[in-house]
């Protein structure tokens, strides 16, 4: 069985893993992403969205992996945004945000990124320092409903809103509020499991290895 540690205190994140079978350490990766997406952004590291989710994910994956607890396993970072009329929308934080992002949102289409980053940290202890790592980003379409006035208000009173990327959930009170979705829904709720999938198969490991509940 492969040790699995998650950089993120995500719910969503973690319920996903559970019902995929895999029970993961989630560790809090501190990163300062408003900071670090400013200075990656002004050094043209960031061009788009897809650039500016794996950037991220990859910055808490690599500071989760300097911690004792990460030693002896991979690593998963993950980072989501929605991009909307050329706009990236991470978390709105405040009410009045989330409730002009459904107002401009609402019957419309919109693109989910994640990005995803997996340290192998499991030698860390004789190869300190050059752990392998695969990363990628994967995008899904968005179809917002055209809900009313009164049911963003009533949405954004309950706060759910507020925490997530694009200012909705897939698998939360928001998921009624989503008409459909192109690709995978996975990358909505902000990992695709199908990519991890794929990243753990280039690092040499076999997928049915992490399934440990």
């Amino acid at each position: 069985m492969t040790r699995v540690v998650l950089a993120s205190t995500s719910p969503a994140r973690l319920i996903l893993l559970r019902n995929g079978g895999i029970e993961p350490v989630t560790i809090a990766p501190l990163v300062d992403e408003e900071e670090l997406t400013a200075v990656a952004t002004a050094s043209g590291l960031i061009k788009n969205t897809d650039d500016m989710v794996l950037l991220l994910a990859r910055a808490k994956a690599e500071a989760v992996a300097k911690r004792p607890e990460a030693a002896g396993a991979i690593v998963i970072g993950c980072d989501s945004s929605l991009e909307f009329e050329g706009e990236s929308l991470g978390k709105p934080h405040l009410p009045e945000v989330a409730e002009a992002r459904w107002k401009a949102m609402r019957g419309r289409s919109g693109r989910l990124f994640s990005g995803h980053w997996v340290i192998d940290n499991r030698n860390v202890g004789s190869n300190a320092g050059s752990s392998p790592a695969v990363g990628r980003a994967s995008h899904a379409t968005v179809h917002f409903a055209n809900v009313s006035d009164a049911e963003i208000a009533a949405y954004v009173a309950t706060g759910e809103p507020l925490k997530v990327a694009g200012a909705f959930t897939i698998d939360g009170l928001g998921g009624a509020f989503l008409r459909g979705i192109e690709g995978d829904p996975h990358t909505v709720v902000g990992l695709s499991l199908p990519v991890l999938r794929e990243l753990v198969i280039e690092l040499g490991i076999e997928y049915p290895s992490l399934w440990n509940r």
